[in-house]
């Protein structure tokens, strides 16, 4: 009984993600059961004996794959072709994550060959984020042992990495719409204290990356400040390396130095530092930024060791921004499912931001996505305990509740910066406020939930992340 959920489940998923991509955007066809259903008369093999021959003929595809970026322009295709198409990729991947899962090797094998000849990195969305979940799957299926494991797992280097991160923040609405929600937020708790902060703001930010936030922060807080009455901004980081940190404190002071009503200063530490490291002035603002930081944490022991040290400094403010899940990270297949559904609907809003033919795009996603989707379904194979932490909002909110913090209702100047930066960032495509559209499935949607509390950042029919802001209840 549970298989046949789970194979109802893998259906319904392939149905939305397909049904929900592309431009022209399509009601969902009824489809019969039996197209859903895992072949499950293939013989389990447990051994790589005898797949020699399957791992080179793969391993070709693959190299020819990564090759072919010719664009496949398509004239005169159908629509529901097309749908069809996407969903016969969809059907194919999680078949072949299921026979990954049973360690069936040699029908696994078989899938990502002819999966391997049916995408391509510069094809529709369905095929280029098919591409990548085909790559997580072959790494998995080889595992660490195998020579060629490394080879499908390679990492960009950190210049591309920045790269690809500085290219979809400028695109995309998705990083700012969280960052200046955030931001407007704690200039908020700022501006209520400031009789009693001696107009001083302290910003702890848990994964300060590269800082391009605090420029936007920087710059709000000079406009209220004078000669005469300047104002401190302290922001201390955490950071993966001493290299990055340099980096983000260098570029954050040379860009504050343009404002000299503004004492600026950054302290950087290295993640996992204790918060007992910190500097804290008197009776200045401090707001703790929690930006797609707790999911890292994964470990339940670890996100409450966290949320308790954060509730003893006792902060003004605190933001939370975290991908929104639906499912169990520790069953494979369930994490599977949920981040395919999520790097969909990733994929396919870049086309409206990006055109296909685009190196940007290319770049966002070989460099930034596509490290994502590598790392969430192989963290296991690279003997990492911190399985990634993807809940429901419902979920977040009892967790920080039940630590001592409260909900704090964002403002309405908060939910009209919020649409209007989608205003701006979004160009031609398709936008949609709370839920509301005029009969066509919308693009990127802005949604209030829990009485004004969290707004939400959506993509069709996936809230791709979520911001809410929280204050310290009486211990």
């Amino acid at each position: 009984m549970e298989d046949i959920d789970e194979e109802e489940e893998l259906l319904n998923l392939s149905l939305a993600i397909v049904t929900s991509s592309g431009r022209e955007r399509f009601r969902k066809r009824k489809r019969s059961r039996d197209d859903g259903v895992v072949n499950s008369s293939v013989s389990p093999l447990n051994s790589y004996e005898g797949c020699e021959g399957k791992i080179f003929r793969l391993l070709q595809m693959r190299e020819q794959m990564l090759k072919n970026l010719d664009h496949h322009k398509k004239k005169g295709v159908d629509v529901d072709d097309e749908n069809g198409k996407g969903l016969h990729l969809i059907h194919m991947l999680l078949i072949t994550a299921t026979a990954v899962n049973e360690n069936n090797v040699g029908s696994a094998l078989e899938h990502l060959t002819e999966l391997y000849k049916s995408v391509s990195l510069s094809g529709d969305s369905i095929q280029r984020v098919v591409a990548y979940f085909a790559d997580s799957l072959a790494a998995r299926l080889l595992t660490r042992r195998s020579p060629f494991y490394d080879i499908i797992m390679k990492e960009p280097t950190s210049e591309e990495e920045f790269v690809a991160f500085t290219a979809l923040y400028r695109v995309s609405p998705y990083y700012q719409f969280a960052h200046f929600t955030a931001i407007q937020a704690i200039i908020e708790a700022f501006e209520k204290e400031e009789e009693k902060n001696n107009r001083a703001l302290h910003v702890i930010d848990f994964d300060v990356s590269y800082g391009f936030q605090w420029a936007s922060l920087i710059q709000s807080l000079s406009e209220k400040a004078t000669s005469r009455k300047r104002i401190s901004l302290r922001i201390t980081g955490f950071g993966r390396s001493v290299d990055e940190l340099r980096e983000t404190e260098n570029r954050l002071t040379s860009f504050s130095k343009g404002f000299q009503n503004l004492a600026f200063e950054f302290q950087g530490l290295l993640r996992g530092s204790k918060l007992v490291n910190l500097r804290k002035k008197r009776n200045e603002t401090l707001a703790v930024n929690l930006d797609f930081h707790l999911n890292t944490l994964s470990n339940n022991l670890k996100i409450s060791d966290l949320l308790k040290s954060v509730h003893l400094l006792n902060p003004s403010i605190v933001i939370l921004v975290e991908q929104e899940g639906t499912s169990s990270p520790r069953r494979f297949l369930s994490r599977f499912m949920e981040s395919l559904h999520y790097f969909a609907a990733m994929f396919d809003s870049l086309d409206e931001c990006l055109p296909l033919e685009s190196a940007e795009r290319l770049s966002i996603e070989k460099n930034h996505l596509g490290k994502e989707i590598k790392s969430m379904l192989n963290y296991d194979n690279n003997n990492d305990d911190n399985c990634p932490n993807i809940e429901k909002m419902e979920t977040w909110k009892a967790r920080m509740e039940s630590h001592g913090f409260e909900g704090i209702n964002l403002s309405t100047r908060s939910k009209i910066q919020a649409r209007l930066l989608l205003k701006i960032r979004t160009h031609y495509c398709s936008l949609e406020f709370d839920g509301e559209s005029n009969g066509a499935a919308a693009g990127f949607k802005v949604l209030e939930r829990e009485d004004g509390r969290t707004i939400s950042l959506g993509w069709q029919d996936r809230h791709l992340l979520t911001v809410s802001a929280w204050h310290c209840t009486v211990s």
